[in-house]
């Protein structure tokens, strides 16, 4: 007999996701997301990027912890999230404007955001999930040619405000 989905949601406790956008890019990442009370969770990804293709190098590691208010149940539904972020970077040659072209960056940032989202339940076992999200980083790195060994051109920081989060992820219920 089928569980209905009011029992499947209320029973669902843990849950381990990948988002596909991240996968879509190279970078490998994994996040898990556990029940904290009725309508609340904590969710929890990291990322990681070490390749380069050619000049283009796009390497990180990022981990980004989300609180979760659910409208509803949890694991279902619409919800609300701040997030904060924390991520080391070495970014450069990638054919997005000339300063990325001809250099490379490399640093580290913090920040956080508030979030939406909404997951839907496909499965017994299996949730997926859409969120966007937007808040502020701050960034601090140094600027160096694209060169194999070039000399650093300057050291700065600066803050980001827009787009912090965005996901499509497949979500298996391990509980």
């Amino acid at each position: 007999m089928l569980l209905s989905l009011p029992a499947m949601v209320n029973g669902q406790k843990i849950g381990i996701k990948s988002n596909l956008l991240y996968d879509a890019t190279a970078t490998i990442n994994f996040g898990f997301e556990t029940a904290l009370g009725s309508n609340t969770t904590l969710d929890v990804s990291g990322n990681f990027n070490g390749w380069s293709f050619g000049d283009a190098r796009w390497r990180h590691w990022l981990i980004q912890p989300e609180f979760r208010y659910w409208f509803c149940d949890r694991f279902a539904g619409h919800f609300v999230g701040v997030h904060g972020h924390y991520a080391q970077y070495n970014v450069g040659g990638i054919n997005f404007n000339d300063n990325m072209k001809n250099n490379r960056y490399q640093g580290y940032l913090y920040g956080a955001g508030l979030s939406y989202g909404y997951q839907w339940v496909i499965g017994k076992h299996w949730n997926l999930e859409a969120t966007i999200g937007a808040g502020f980083a701050r960034l601090f790195d140094r600027k160096y040619p694209l060169a194999e060994c070039g000399s650093m051109i300057r050291k700065a920081h600066h803050t980001y405000w827009g787009p912090t989060k965005a996901g499509v992820s497949f979500i298996y219920i391990i509980k």
